[in-house]
């Protein structure tokens, strides 16, 4: 049947949840561009037909089978969109670092993408505040309090804050920090906000 493979393919993405990335199907999409290139030969011979013969009798299916093309290709571009959109999340989620089970899932393109993305997000952030710049992606949520009590959860090694103390980071070692410096550590997992 028509477009199934490309169905199938906007199903995949909706089977994974919104924070996730599934791992880019190339296989689906060739699947999908080897349907929609034979749907393309099959209508140029029946147009050809159509004109040289004047059969009006093949229009209904050169019809469909045109339709069949958009739906795929609607299909393809909703698949790629999407994960561009998870994967310009994952830059604010996780930073200009991606794990690398995450940059697994990722075509060559898809990471081309992502940092091309990560540079203009840092231009735009150092032309922000007076030419001084500004992190626009620290605070994802207003702050209740300028510090918090972070636990370590593996070893990091030393940390430095802005008044020049340096914080030696182990694993299950406790820290009273400011949030806005330690709120990169725990979007990577390096710490763990501790509530009281």
């Amino acid at each position: 049947m028509f477009c199934e493979k490309a169905i199938e393919l906007i199903r995949e993405l909706q089977r994974n949840s919104e924070g996730q990335l599934p791992a880019f199907n190339e296989d689906g999409l060739r699947q999908i561009l080897q349907e929609m290139e034979a749907l393309y030969e099959q209508n140029q011979a029946d147009v050809n037909k159509a004109k040289s013969a004047a059969r009006s009798d093949l229009i209904p299916s050169i019809k469909l089978r045109h339709c069949c093309l958009l739906r795929n290709q609607r299909c393809i571009m909703a698949y790629l969109y999407d994960r561009l959109l998870r994967i310009r999340a994952l830059r604010w989620e996780y930073g200009s670092v991606l794990p690398a089970n995450v940059r697994f899932h990722m075509s060559a393109e898809e990471v081309q993408w992502f940092s091309q993305y990560k540079k203009s997000l840092a231009s735009f952030m150092r032309s922000l505040g007076g030419g001084a710049g500004l992190d626009i992606t620290q605070d994802m949520k207003p702050p209740k309090s300028l510090y918090i009590q972070v636990r370590c959860l593996k070893d990091h090694g030393e940390f430095e804050i802005d008044d020049g103390t340096v914080i030696l980071l182990k694993k299950n070692s406790q820290h009273f920090l400011p949030r806005w410096k330690c709120e990169q550590l725990i979007r990577q997992g390096v710490l763990e906000h501790v509530v009281s």
